[in-house]
């Protein structure tokens, strides 16, 4: 068995928490700690005695933490199906929103705020904009997923919105289509995006801790035609789960010659 995420938690967990003990959010320590615990007899488990030789066998309990590398693939599958069925037979198109890189200190220290804004402003301005009769014109439908790493492992906050191309009337009667591989225009979106985010970070305590000069300047965001949607779903379903640091990057850890001093080597 190769190296696993598990085994340095367990070694060196304990030790980098005490240390860094006032960086580390609950949610970062609650991971450790179940990941360290994850398929071990601290969750205890079930014993399997055969009746031909006696031979007993254990299995111990999953942590079923998010972040643990053991525990997702299961969760995704069953997620990507449900959403599949959920799919109607329309054109879909894809959305991105992204925060602008001055956000990401304030983002990373007040995760559940920024990225609970992040959702409610995207997701306010598309439904805004898609109800302007030059474009859909009703109500549309989301499905939303947030991402927080780049594929380099960089922190880069963003949310795509796999939405249909199409929504319903006012009186709910009527499907209303959106135009041949056009949904919204990104420009107009971007900004009322921006105004939005504005608006809420506006009402707690952070928003003096932006620069100003990020409400003037032009946010990210991008929308394309994905066909039937099944495409952009199996791209989005891995990130419900899926971890930064999964066991399968792990190359090696090697002692540096100081004490209690290693380098752990990862692919990205």
């Amino acid at each position: 068995m190769g190296l696993e995420l598990a085994d340095i938690f367990r070694q060196y967990g304990p030790a980098y928490r005490q240390k860094y003990a006032h960086k580390l959010l609950p949610s970062h320590r609650q991971a450790m700690r179940a990941i360290e615990n994850c398929r071990t007899d601290a969750l205890g488990g079930q014993v399997y005695r055969c009746d031909s030789c006696g031979e007993l066998r254990y299995s111990y309990h999953s942590c079923r933490n998010r972040h643990c590398p053991k525990c997702q693939q299961e969760k995704t599958q069953a997620w990507l199906q449900v959403q599949q069925d959920l799919l109607l037979g329309v054109p879909y198109f894809l959305l991105t929103f992204t925060l602008p890189s001055q956000f990401r200190l304030i983002a990373s220290q007040h995760q559940r705020l920024i990225y609970d804004l992040l959702f409610r402003a995207s997701a306010q301005a598309t439904q805004q904009l898609a109800r302007d009769p030059r474009f859909v014109g009703g109500q549309i439908g989301l499905v939303g997923v947030l991402h927080t790493w780049t594929r380099a492992l960089a922190y880069h906050p963003h949310v795509h919105y796999l939405v249909p191309g199409g929504g319903l009337s006012a009186d709910g009667q009527n499907w209303l289509r959106a135009h041949h591989n056009f949904f919204v225009p990104v420009k107009a979106l971007s900004r009322l995006f921006r105004a939005a985010f504005q608006r809420f970070l506006q009402k707690t305590p952070l928003f003096p801790q932006v620069p100003s000069s990020v409400w003037q300047q032009a946010w990210v965001v991008h929308c394309k035609a994905v066909g039937d949607g099944r495409t952009a779903l199996r791209y989005l379903a891995p990130y419900i789960y899926r971890v930064a640091m999964s066991n399968r990057r792990l190359v090696r850890m090697q002692h540096t010659g100081q004490m209690e001093s290693y380098v752990i080597t990862f692919q990205y």
